[in-house]
């Protein structure tokens, strides 16, 4: 498994006002630190490579015209759900081509692919493949009667071609916070937690452009506080960037926007605690709960990575529309 680390990079236009859905006018404010383990729906492709054979090198997912952001259904017909999967097809299949059933862009595909045989007697086909991940997140919100949840505030992505995770399956873990590097222009900070996988939280059903989405298993603290929107102005984020105490620290919404996939606001840390600890906004505090006027309105995404002190938010609405369609 592999941290998922993301990035991400928005255009700038005029606000506007939005409406919350009735249905989630009050939900638990989060801000608890996560772990996140995702296994993948079928085997994503993350790079395609050369093999070294007696021959010199080879790239048969290259000429075959593999790209990074595939994901690989089957082999000569058999399901593949892992790398091992993968490995175990092409082991068994002749000394011929193979064929592999790609998913690409909501699109399906077969391309046949020779194996090259690398120079230690291996049939390979050069690809660099990713099969689940792990990391820590935040936690945003959940629903006290119905246990759904959000989190994060923007998708997992594969670390190698920046392809949105499929899921397959995926849970949510207790974990401690147990060191920070602090933020530097242009080098991003991050939190270091430990997942403790025994203490399982809830399911992850949806990975989207917005967040992840499940159920929990179980109730969690946090204060019960109604849905709004988002306005310039003073605000407060919810974190926890030490062991697994929430804080609440004080940011400055600098401006909201909207662009196609969501409203989102830019904000700045002024937190003097905060600042002293993390240097602003660092990886792994995605999906830390905004609070304003009293009210839940939104979740940390993204640092500017020339200045940690600066990020985006996306509105609470933006998850809570994801959130209801699809979550199980």
């Amino acid at each position: 498994m592999k941290k998922a680390i993301i990035n991400g990079l928005f255009s700038l236009v005029l606000a506007a006002v939005f409406t919350v859905p009735a249905f989630a006018e009050e939900l638990i404010v989060g801000g608890q630190a996560v772990g996140i383990q995702i296994s993948t729906e079928g085997v994503l492709v993350a790079g395609v490579n050369e093999v070294e054979t007696m021959d010199g090198t080879a790239s048969p997912a290259g000429d075959a015209g593999v790209r990074a952001g595939d994901i690989i259904i089957s082999i000569d017909g058999k399901m593949v759900y892992d790398s091992a999967s993968v490995v175990e097809a092409v082991d068994s299949a002749g000394d011929g081509p193979v064929t592999v059933k790609l998913r690409r862009d909501d699109k399906s595909l077969e391309l046949e692919l020779q194996p090259a045989e690398s120079d230690e007697g291996r049939k390979m086909l050069g690809l660099l493949l990713r099969d689940g991940m792990s990391g820590i997140g935040t936690l945003t919100f959940f629903e006290p009667d119905s246990g759904l949840y959000g989190a994060l505030g923007h998708s997992v992505n594969d670390g190698e071609s920046k392809q949105e995770m499929p899921i397959r399956d995926g849970s949510i873990t207790k974990a401690n916070i147990v060191s920070v590097k602090a933020g530097a222009a242009g080098n991003p900070g991050e939190l270091n937690g430990a997942a403790d996988l025994s203490q399982v939280l809830g399911s992850i059903e949806k990975n989207t452009g917005v967040g992840i989405f499940g159920r929990l298993y179980t109730n969690l603290e946090g204060q019960l506080m109604e849905t709004g929107a988002m306005t310039a102005g003073p605000a407060s984020i919810v974190s926890t960037v030490s062991g697994n105490e929430r804080r609440e620290y004080s940011i400055e919404i600098n401006r909201v926007y909207r662009e196609s996939g969501g409203t989102y606001a830019m904000l700045t840390v002024t937190d003097t605690e905060l600042l002293s600890r993390t240097g602003g906004i660092v990886q792994g505090m995605s999906g830390s709960p905004i609070i304003q006027n009293g009210k839940l309105v939104g979740a940390v995404t993204h640092v500017f990575v020339n200045d940690p002190t600066r990020g985006y938010g996306i509105f609470i609405e933006n998850m809570l529309d994801a959130a209801e369609n699809g979550v199980n």
